[in-house]
C-alpha cells in the first residue's frame, strides 16, 4: 500500500480529532466562556459577531472536512464489497462498480434484486422465512 498524502492524513487526523469527547468539551467550554463575557461586553453586536463569525467559519470547513472522510469511507466500503463479489464463486459480477451508474439503473437493478428477493420468500418453507416481506406490518407498531 502506498503512503496516505499530506491532505488525506490531514483530514483523518481533523475528522479524528473533530470528533472526540474532548473536542466536544472544548467546545461547549468556549461557548460558556463566551456567554460569560456577556455581560463584560454588554452583549453588543461586537461580541455577538465573534461567535457567529467562529461558528460560520468553522461549519464552512467542516463541511469539506466531512465530505472528504464519507468519499474516502465510501470508497474504501465499495472496494471491499467489490472484492467480496468478486472473490464469491456464484455472484454477479456486474455488481461491481456500482457506485458509478446513473439513478434510473439503480433503480431498475434494485427492482430486479427486490422481486428476486420477494421469489425467494414465496418459495422459502415456512421454518425458514427468517425475514417478513417488504409490505409486512410491524408487529411492534401495532402493539
Amino acid at each position: 500500500m502506498t503512503k496516505a498524502s499530506l491532505f488525506n492524513r490531514l483530514t483523518t487526523w481533523a475528522a479524528s480529532a473533530a470528533g472526540s469527547p474532548t473536542a466536544s468539551i472544548g467546545a461547549a467550554a468556549l461557548v460558556a466562556v463566551w456567554a460569560a463575557c456577556g455581560p463584560a461586553f454588554h452583549y453588543s453586536e461586537t461580541w455577538q459577531l465573534v461567535i457567529n463569525t467562529g461558528t460560520t467559519i468553522v461549519t464552512f470547513l467542516m463541511v469539506f472536512l466531512i465530505q472528504s472522510s464519507q468519499n474516502r469511507d465510501a470508497c474504501a466500503v465499495h472496494l471491499k464489497l467489490d472484492e467480496i463479489i468478486s472473490a464469491l464463486k456464484h455472484a454477479n459480477d456486474e455488481l461491481m462498480d456500482l457506485e458509478g451508474l446513473d439513478q434510473a439503473t439503480l433503480d431498475k437493478l434494485r427492482k430486479t434484486y427486490v422481486r428476486k428477493a420477494a421469489q425467494a420468500r414465496s418459495n422459502a418453507p415456512e421454518d425458514h422465512a427468517a425475514v417478513p416481506p417488504a409490505d409486512a406490518a410491524d408487529p411492534a407498531a401495532s402493539a
